[in-house]
């Protein structure tokens, strides 16, 4: 489809050593169907503006912009800052990839290529179904993914892969809404967003993909979120329309970035 625009959309926080890495997979083949890439600089304390930085002066045909959040909004408020940057901007599609290379975009390029997303409101990237590939994964973790991802079948009814990969892809018509405005802003946001699926009826579809952990910094509390995240779901087994209410534990009254 001829003058579609993809946003590729990296979020960073002290990713100073892995975000060169994620940038360097920005290749012809991959480039070839994104139309702008944002970073968006969630207050990170480390070199990780300046790695940005320096890449883009480097690489000053990439079509590369860097954003800083006005506050440390957390993962799930900078992709509340990206998905305002793709509805105001006139973006059709959104891939976001993590900043700490963990995951590849050149998994996408066949969904890319073949226009499968074109089919589906959101592609999830899934590090847990056939066809996917774990480097230095634990099995404990890989374990409990398996047992909430199960979990969150029962409650939705609908196969669930992933809750939350580093490597998603969604149509800006589905964002338009905004129905995520109230989601945490925290790493729980994408849990919501698999909920919002099953009650706004967005169409997902899962895709395998690859997934390493060599010298990435885990920001999961894994026993206080595994918590948290059960409380949530038991919420709105009990009564979907939960999910419209505020989930947030500091409302923010608009998500603000700018270029650095």
């Amino acid at each position: 489809m001829q003058n579609e625009k993809i946003l590729l959309f990296i979020p960073v926080y002290n990713c100073e050593k892995q975000i060169v890495r994620v940038l360097e997979q920005l290749g012809p083949a991959e480039m070839a169907f994104i139309s702008k890439v944002i970073v968006v600089n969630n207050q990170s304390t480390d070199g990780t503006e300046e790695a940005v930085l320096s890449f883009m002066r480097a690489h000053a045909s990439l079509p590369i912009t860097l954003l800083r959040n006005r506050e440390n909004y957390g993962l799930g408020g900078s992709h509340k800052v990206a998905f305002s940057y793709a509805i105001e901007h006139g973006y059709d599609y959104v891939i976001v990839l993590h900043g700490d290379d963990q995951g590849s975009l050149s998994d996408f390029i066949p969904v890319l290529g073949k226009g499968y997303y074109r089919k589906h409101d959101c592609i999830l990237g899934a590090r847990f179904m056939r066809g996917s590939k774990l480097e230095g994964y634990s099995r404990f973790r890989t374990f409990g993914n398996i047992v909430y991802n199960l979990l969150f079948a029962m409650v939705t009814r609908k196969r669930i892969y992933d809750l939350g990969s580093g490597l998603n892809m969604y149509s800006v018509s589905m964002l338009r809404s905004k129905f995520y405005e109230k989601f945490p802003d925290n790493l729980m946001f994408n849990y919501l967003m698999i909920l919002a699926a099953q009650y706004y009826g967005h169409d997902i579809k899962f895709y395998p993909i690859s997934w390493r952990e060599d010298d990435q910094v885990s920001n999961v509390k894994m026993a206080s979120q595994a918590v948290r995240v059960l409380g949530m779901l038991k919420d709105y087994y009990r009564d979907p329309a939960v999910i419209e209410g505020e989930y947030r534990q500091s409302p923010v009254e608009a998500y603000e970035a700018y270029p650095v």
